[in-house]
């Protein structure tokens, strides 16, 4: 399937790709660095391996969506999502070990079937979520040099 949005943005993190690549597969660390809006839920038991199943949860009250994901690949320091629900695509998350550090490269991928969520996505909620990828990824990088320095 074509996805006909894509949003991706990278980060410098000053710590290893092991301790990076901990930080977005341990639930732990994850719930560190990810929106307070959203939690993650195991389907079974917590796993990163290919086939894993896990479900985001948006905390919105009496309504809660959720994104159902399986784990599509996964390599040492790369890991990709995809989604089932109101949105349909894939989360890449690349670790590239560089001289200062770890580049983290994130690409979110994705559909929205339904044409009224998606006009009222790209009309009110588009640029809010890039904005808070970028903060995630913030956030992600001040609790991996926190882990690293440890």
């Amino acid at each position: 399937m074509p996805f006909s949005q894509v949003f991706e943005q990278n980060i410098l993190i000053r710590a290893s790709a092991t301790i990076v690549e901990r930080c977005i597969t341990d639930n732990i660390l994850m719930h560190k660095w990810l929106n307070p809006m959203l939690r993650c839920e195991a389907v079974g038991n917590w796993d990163t391996f290919v086939g894993s199943r896990s479900r985001f949860i948006i905390n919105i009250p009496f309504l809660q969506p959720s994104l159902y994901s399986v784990v599509a690949e996964r390599e040492p320091g790369l890991i990709v999502w995809e989604f089932q629900g109101f949105f349909q695509g894939r989360d890449r998350w690349e670790c590239q070990p560089e001289p200062e550090g770890t580049r983290l490269l994130n690409r979110f991928e994705f559909e929205i079937p339904n044409p009224i969520i998606k006009f009222g996505f790209n009309q009110f909620a588009a640029s809010l979520t890039k904005a808070d990828m970028e903060a995630q990824l913030r956030r992600l990088k001040r609790v991996a040099e926190e882990q690293y320095y440890l």
